[in-house]
């Protein structure tokens, strides 16, 4: 039994011992956490959420006019007259129901229904826009994070140089000129990686604005820059892309305009009300010839001429024609806008093999300035410009995959879609 206590105390200082030995490691974010907390956070986004809880509350209340509806007024007056004064109480209660309205209570169901689709459509395009610009910075903070790393290795290499100048200059192999030389380059990789630490902080400060995160908090993301895969086709992608809500919304608004025209038309025709009512009246200096009034009857009412509504009925025709041109127009900057994207994504593409060969060819030739300064066969403006370049050539090879990346999610924005890779696979 001692034994077996002394086993569990040993095993609690062993475990109390690792967690305060131990630092704690922060949970990577991924793209997906970070576009899911983004929906969770974002007030424009939210704002669409409630606007289409707002809809349907209107899509629903529009069924009000296919029932009936009920009145009560109740009325208390008080009469003075030269001889006297009374009072009477009236109460009515009226119950009424539109029988025919040639088709005015549809078309407003029906307008009400559209802008419910309208609004949800509008969600859908918030949540393309959330989308790309929760890629543009997270993929701008992972490039920011390569970009330090890349300036670390710089770093490295211009101090690298450095000790080497510094060795030479010692043992009088090499002037004081090339210990400068050496020496200012170092500085400015030193001050190129105090801004590339900043430039890193702004990007998640960017990011965390987006996912609901306090602006300094400090986290690690994961994922690259790596884009391997095949675009679908420049065909392919504008079709998905007249899919888009914009497109659908418009449709909408074709299709409003058609009944608010049947709207308009319906006021030139009579309408029909059943009305049913029940009346009481209390009171008075003597009493009431009917106390009691039950009445049931049909209402027609028809408004024989108003010349606002034949003015009404044209306009709703041309506004229906301002609508279907306004379609036109956006299916034609849509695909504009898929071709030119797409001719971006081919650049960007052809542009990274050109950076990753450029960057063979900078590390070889400042491998070779190297190797030859330090034997005394090069100079230290060659190998000063060579690691330069090669400082150049790694920037710019990460600037590339970006630019790459971006280009791919802006391709996915145009075409409407979350990811390119599910219509390529198609």
């Amino acid at each position: 039994m001692k034994r077996l206590s002394n086993t569990i105390l040993i095993g609690f200082f062993t475990a109390t011992f690792l967690i305060l030995i131990i630092p704690w490691t922060s949970h990577a974010i991924t793209l997906d956490e970070a576009i899911s907390l983004a929906k969770e956070t974002l007030p424009f986004y939210k704002a669409s959420q409630i606007r289409v809880v707002s809809s349907e509350a209107l899509y629903n209340a529009s069924l009000g006019p296919y029932f009936p509806s009920l009145d009560f007024m109740g009325m208390k007056r008080r009469f003075y007259t030269s001889s006297e004064e009374f009072g009477t109480t009236d109460y009515d209660v009226t119950l009424s129901y539109t029988l025919f309205d040639w088709g005015i209570r549809r078309a407003n169901r029906n307008i009400a229904g559209l802008n419910f689709d309208i609004s949800k459509e509008d969600l859908r395009r918030n949540l393309l826009d959330l989308e790309f610009n929760v890629k543009a910075a997270f993929y701008t903070a992972i490039a920011q994070r390569d970009t330090l790393e890349q300036r670390r290795i710089q770093f490295q290499d211009a101090q690298k140089d450095f000790e080497v100048a510094e060795g030479r200059y010692k043992f009088g192999v090499a002037k004081l000129s090339d210990m400068l030389q050496a020496s200012v380059r170092l500085e400015q990789a030193r001050f190129n990686l105090v801004q590339a630490e900043g430039d890193l902080k702004k990007a998640l400060s960017d990011l965390s604005s987006l996912i609901g995160k306090p602006l300094d908090t400090q986290y690690d993301l994961e994922g690259t820059l790596d884009v391997v895969f095949r675009p679908p086709t420049r065909e392919r992608l504008s079709q998905v892309a007249l899919l888009r809500p914009e497109v659908k919304q418009l449709e909408d608004s074709v299709k409003i305009a058609e009944n608010n025209r049947s709207r308009v038309l319906g006021s030139f025709f009579p309408s029909f009300t059943a009305n049913a009512s029940y009346l009481k009246t209390e009171g008075g200096v003597f009493a009431p010839t009917f106390p009691e009034e039950k009445t049931l009857g049909i209402t027609a009412t028809w408004n024989i001429f108003e010349l606002g509504k034949i003015f009404r009925l044209r306009s709703s025709d041309l506004e229906k024609n301002i609508s279907q041109e306004n379609l036109n127009d956006l299916k034609r900057l849509l695909l504009l806008d898929v071709h030119k994207t797409y001719e971006d994504f081919i650049t960007a593409s052809k542009k990274l093999a050109v950076a990753e060969q450029q960057l063979k060819q900078a590390e070889h030739n400042y491998s070779q300035a190297f190797g030859e300064y330090k034997v005394g066969k090069g100079d230290i403006l060659s190998l000063v410009q060579a690691e330069s370049l090669l400082a150049t050539a790694r920037e710019q090879l990460v600037s590339s995959r970006l630019n790459l990346i971006i280009s791919k999610s802006l391709l996915e924005r145009v075409a409407g879609i979350q990811k390119l890779e599910t219509i390529a696979e198609q």
